[in-house]
């Protein structure tokens, strides 16, 4: 199996200028819990979690219709290709301990995204298994 056979085509993605707040609210449409911080030619710069969002802004009392993405976005950014095999995914997934990886083609344009969510509807059960395992262990914090 190969990345480009579970991926979430065509991400919501967005500039880094972007408010949190504009981030979030595609957050909440897309119904996803991360989005790329994409360049000027649609490369990935950073990622923006819901996590993120917390932590590193509300926690911190900071203005979410102020404060821009590129100011607590996750780098660096780590990706796979489509044609990439899952298991080369999953292996990225664990050693980053990232829940989600964006995919970008061979001009390194975002072209997708591989969530957990994903990988535990799409690839075998013990894949899921174990990338869940993997990312979850005690004491990480993900982005």
């Amino acid at each position: 199996m190969h990345v480009q056979d579970i991926m979430t085509k065509n991400p919501a993605c967005c500039v880094a200028s972007a408010s949190l707040q504009e981030v979030a609210q595609k957050m909440a449409e897309c119904d996803c819990g991360e989005i790329p911080v994409v360049d000027a030619q649609k490369r990935p710069v950073g990622v923006v979690t819901d996590r993120d969002i917390c932590i590193r802004a509300v926690a911190q009392g900071r203005d979410t219709g102020q404060t821009t993405a590129d100011e607590i976005m996750s780098t660096p950014v780590y990706t796979v290709k489509p044609e990439d095999d899952l298991d080369e995914c999953l292996r990225q997934m664990e050693a980053h301990n990232i829940r989600r990886v964006p995919v970008v083609d061979a001009k390194g344009v975002c072209c997708g995204i591989v969530a957990q969510a994903d990988i535990a509807t799409r690839a075998s059960p013990d894949a899921a298994a174990d990338v869940v395992r993997d990312i979850s262990r005690a004491g990480s914090a993900p982005h």
